[in-house]
């Protein structure tokens, strides 16, 4: 929900920059429709193809044995959970960062917010990856203690 909100009011400003606006009331609900719309077409988008596919990865080695690609599988599978579990602004960073390796600079540039925004975001992105990844594994170790 917040990243909406920065969406929208980021867009408010930068139509602001063109000239004055009349109906600014009617204008936040257009542009905050619009922001809700763009997120559903990229997440629309990113679904696609889902990384879970039985499509070989390249992460995979040959030299692996099938339970350790079973057990590679199920970790990038956990990943892409963890990542589509975050924010869609949170998500962005993280993924243009640590995937696609852009710079601070350059992701800030990309999606027109400032670097220390894109720092934080990066940060908070980890730092809830790390807590989903960590949740699923306490989950995971209390099933398999819990096995008679």
């Amino acid at each position: 929900m917040d990243d909406f909100v920065q969406e929208t009011y980021f867009r408010l400003l930068k139509t602001k920059e063109k000239g004055p606006i009349r109906n600014t009331k009617g204008l936040l609900f257009a542009i905050a429709r619009n922001a809700v719309r763009d997120f559903l077409r990229q997440k629309n988008n990113a679904e696609i193809v889902p990384m879970t596919e039985n499509a070989p990865l390249s992460v995979l080695l040959d030299n692996e044995s099938l339970p350790e690609q079973i057990c590679r599988r199920e970790e990038l599978t956990l990943l892409n959970d963890a990542i589509n579990s975050l924010p869609q602004r949170c998500r962005e960073v993280i993924l243009l960062r640590k995937i696609k390796g852009l710079s601070q600079r350059e992701i800030a540039e990309l999606l027109g917010i400032a670097e220390h925004t894109v720092e934080s975001l990066a940060a908070k992105g980890v730092r809830r990856c790390a807590d989903y990844l960590r949740t699923h594994d306490d989950r995971q170790t209390a099933r398999h203690d819990a096995k008679p």
